[in-house]
């Protein structure tokens, strides 16, 4: 068993993959109000797809990540997040793929929204596979670092079966993107819904198994207002 076992963690190591080797990154605690209204952030809204050479920080990327998909209220079914879902079921899955974050290492890494932390996947800078996968959409390699939304359908399809896969897991999705793009927006950030892909090539950057991903969210310091 232990022979099985160091087996499986070097093919894991030699494809990136560390699942277990790389601590818990815990982020900054987000903020619940700031100094830019719902309306002015709604108003300022818009799809950017130039970005600066400049490196967002760690309170950036939790403040974003928790505006995705992030713990909010305890709701009358358990912990609640920033976005509503059929039936309080949440089948979305946030992942992060870091080229330039002061205080985190290039990699990616997934996001754990109940205790607001990070656990690396994969080391190394992958933006270039990232927008090679996504049709060669460079301002993906540009950005400093892209939020991917990923779903499990199933767990909705237990419930409300096709109707879950077809309607509501991308409503989920939906609400969780327009999160991300007015909390972009109340930062002076910038960020673009990108759903033109190759499913299975994001998968393979990824590392993904069980889920597939709905949205790219490059995110990053607009090159011009």
């Amino acid at each position: 068993m232990l022979l099985k076992s160091n087996l499986i963690l070097l093919i894991l190591t030699v494809a990136g993959a560390q699942p277990w080797a790389d601590p818990v990154v815990v982020l900054p605690p987000p903020e619940y109000s700031g100094k830019v209204s719902l309306e002015e952030a709604i108003f300022k809204r818009k799809s950017v797809r130039s970005f600066r050479n400049d490196a967002l920080t760690l309170a950036e990327i939790s403040q974003l990540l928790w505006s995705a998909g992030g713990k909010t209220i305890d709701a009358l079914t358990g912990p609640s997040r920033s976005h509503p879902s059929a039936g309080g079921i949440y089948p979305l899955e946030i992942y992060l793929v870091v080229g330039k974050v002061r205080g985190l290492k290039q990699g990616i890494y997934k996001y754990f929204w109940r205790d607001h932390t990070l656990q690396m996947v994969k080391s190394g800078d992958h933006r270039s596979s990232l927008a090679g996968a996504a049709l060669k959409q460079l301002f993906i390699e540009q950005a400093p670092a892209t939020i991917v939304l990923t779903a499990l359908y199933r767990k909705t399809a237990r419930v409300y079966g096709n109707r879950g896969t077809i309607r509501y897991v991308p409503m989920d999705a939906g609400h969780a993107a327009q999160n991300l793009y007015l909390q972009a927006a109340a930062m002076g950030l910038g960020t673009v819904a990108v759903g033109a892909f190759n499913d299975r090539s994001v998968k393979k950057v990824l590392a993904l198994s069980r889920e597939d991903p709905l949205y790219l969210l490059p995110v990053g310091k607009p090159s011009h207002d």
